[in-house]
């Protein structure tokens, strides 16, 4: 009868433990997906601004250009 006790107590600490090694493995997998969901959003973000950049290249030259143009135009008033 001892036997069978012990039998008992051995699978019963051999489940307890598959548990526990089991909800180590379901954390780090939760973690994983965590990061793989915020590398994936990282990614999409620099996806838009390299799709963006060549357009405030653009806006940024246009400004500059207006700026160029009001700077010049004021400095023929100052001549005039």
């Amino acid at each position: 009868m001892a036997d069978a006790s012990l039998d008992i107590t051995e699978q019963v600490a051999r489940v307890l433990r598959s548990n526990e090694e089991t909800q180590k493995f379901i954390a780090e997998q939760r973690k994983l997906l965590a990061e793989q969901a915020e590398h994936q959003a990282e990614s999409s973000k620099l996806e838009r601004d390299r799709a963006l950049a060549p357009w405030q290249i653009i806006v940024a030259s246009m400004a500059a250009g207006a700026a160029l143009l009001g700077a010049g135009g004021a400095f023929i008033e100052l001549l005039a």
